[in-house]
């Protein structure tokens, strides 16, 4: 998990070395950061909160256990895994593998988008652009020294000027605004199905990205960003028709079939046509 968040660090944000992941947080007009290690010994994660209202406490170490997948109930999980010869090879390789979080819901989404059709690197050099024009510094001694932007700073900005072509940038204040109107919300949701289908109104956001965002910000167990060009290698299919339908005995954990996938493929250095690469 560790290596999944450093490649998509948002520099400023957030910081990962020497075994420890360290980021910004707002939370009602408070700002402070986290911390987060390994305790090897107690199979436990370790985690400092730098925040100045006590009564916060609750929300974030919640909103950490989402982040790192606390819950999941991995024996429930590999048996559906391990039926499939495509994955049983890489489960027993590394058992228990999470589906990494976020934070913030509206920042992935951005995230997900900013990492539309070009490889890791590229989309988390941009965020760290995104970050140091739009976001709010934040003077902490651990090398964060930003929040990352508000939608209501996004709805505003002139986002080109990061390097972002104008339809990607459009697609950004689009999804800034419906937040700000109350159109779309990333707390609280019921309906799933109905939230993605919110969000793919917006111009710019398709199906791969609505699943990204589900599988990451939502915790959608079966979120399956099916056009991924990086599974229809790992899987050596031909288009995401043929994806869904091996997938179909992986149900209803995609989510973590998708992460095994990710993890045993190289990162890729290039687009292809016009389907996505993981961000």
């Amino acid at each position: 998990m560790l290596a999944f968040l450093a490649a998509r660090a948002t520099p400023g944000v957030e910081v990962v070395e020497q075994g420890c992941y360290r980021r910004s947080i707002s939370f009602k007009g408070g700002n402070g950061y986290f911390e987060a290690v390994v305790d090897e010994k107690n199979h436990s994660l370790a985690v400092r909160v730098q925040f100045g209202d006590p009564s916060a406490l609750f929300f974030i170490i919640e909103r950490i256990r989402a982040m790192f997948d606390l819950n999941a109930d991995w024996a429930r999980i590999a048996p559906y895994l391990r039926s499939d010869p495509v994955l049983k090879r890489r489960v027993d390789a590394a058992p228990g593998l999470r589906v990494p979080g976020c934070w913030d819901g509206f920042e992935l989404a951005i995230r997900a988008v900013l990492g539309q059709q070009i490889t890791v690197k590229g989309a988390t050099a941009l965020a760290g652009r995104l970050v140091k024009s739009f976001g709010t510094p934040l003077r902490v001694d651990s090398g964060l020294t930003h929040l990352f932007p508000a939608p209501s700073v996004l709805a505003d900005a002139n986002i080109t000027s990061i390097g972002l072509t104008k339809t990607r940038a459009e697609t950004i204040r689009i999804l800034a605004q419906s937040v700000c109107d109350g159109e779309i919300s990333f707390e609280r949701i019921v309906d799933t199905a109905a939230f993605l289908e919110r969000l793919r109104e917006i111009p710019g956001i398709g199906k791969w990205t609505a699943q990204y965002i589900a599988m990451r910000a939502l915790g959608e167990t079966d979120a399956f960003p099916a056009g991924d060009l990086g599974l229809l290698r790992a899987v050596d299919v031909q288009n995401s028709r043929e994806l869904e339908a091996h997938a179909e005995a992986w149900r209803p954990w995609r989510a973590y079939a998708t992460m095994y996938l990710w993890n045993g493929a190289r990162e890729p250095t290039a687009t292809h046509g016009k389907r996505a690469l993981k961000t």
